[in-house]
C-alpha cells in the first residue's frame, strides 16, 4: 500500500475520472479544521462556514465536470452531538454536488460493512482513511488490490441501497 499525506491525499480528489465514494463509519472525527466550528455548534454560536469553503469549491468543480461524489455515513441513533452537527451542515455539501446518504448503525445488521472509512475511486482504487490515536486525520493508505476493491464495491452497493438520501433523512 502507498501512504498519502497532505497535498498528495487532497490531490486524489482532482485525479479520479468518474466516481468517488466515501464510507464514513466513525461516530466522531477530530480534524483540526472542524474543532472550532464544532465547538461553536455546541455553544449555539453562529458559524460563517469559511473553513468549509475550500472543500465545497472543490466539490462544485468536480461535480460540474461531470464526475460523481457520493458519501454514506453510518451513524449512531440516537444521534451524538457530532452527528447532529453533521446533519446541520451537510446541506452545503449536497448543494455543492455531493450525494449524501445516512444509515443508522442498527440498520447495517446482515449487510457487508467495513470497519474502516474508505474512499473508492473509479471502482479501481481504494484509499483507507487513516487516523492518529487522538482521532485526527493521518492521511490515506492506497491499494488497487482487486480483491479489496471488489469487497469495497460490494460494501458500497449494499450500504448505498440501504441508506436514506440526505434531504429525506433530515425531514424524517
Amino acid at each position: 500500500m502507498l501512504l498519502l499525506r497532505g497535498d498528495a491525499f487532497q490531490g486524489m480528489f482532482r485525479s479520479f475520472e468518474r466516481t468517488a465514494f466515501h464510507l464514513e463509519v466513525r461516530d466522531v472525527y477530530r480534524t483540526p479544521e472542524e474543532a472550532a466550528p464544532f465547538q461553536r455548534f455546541l455553544d449555539g454560536e453562529p458559524d460563517d462556514f469559511a473553513w468549509q469553503r475550500p472543500w465545497l469549491e472543490l466539490m462544485r468543480e468536480v461535480t460540474e465536470s461531470g464526475r460523481s461524489v457520493r458519501r454514506l455515513r453510518v451513524v449512531p441513533v440516537p444521534h451524538v452531538d457530532y452527528t447532529r452537527w453533521l446533519l446541520s451542515i451537510s446541506g452545503f455539501n449536497v448543494e455543492a454536488g455531493e450525494e449524501i446518504r445516512w444509515l443508522p448503525r442498527a440498520a447495517v445488521r446482515g449487510l457487508p460493512v467495513a470497519d474502516d472509512d474508505f474512499w473508492l475511486l473509479d471502482d479501481r482504487r481504494v484509499v483507507f482513511t487513516l487516523f492518529e490515536a487522538d482521532g485526527s486525520g493521518a492521511g490515506g493508505a492506497v491499494t488497487e488490490d482487486p480483491a479489496i476493491v471488489r469487497h469495497c464495491v460490494r460494501v458500497r452497493a449494499a450500504l448505498w441501497a440501504a441508506g436514506t438520501p440526505h434531504d429525506d433523512y433530515v425531514k424524517g
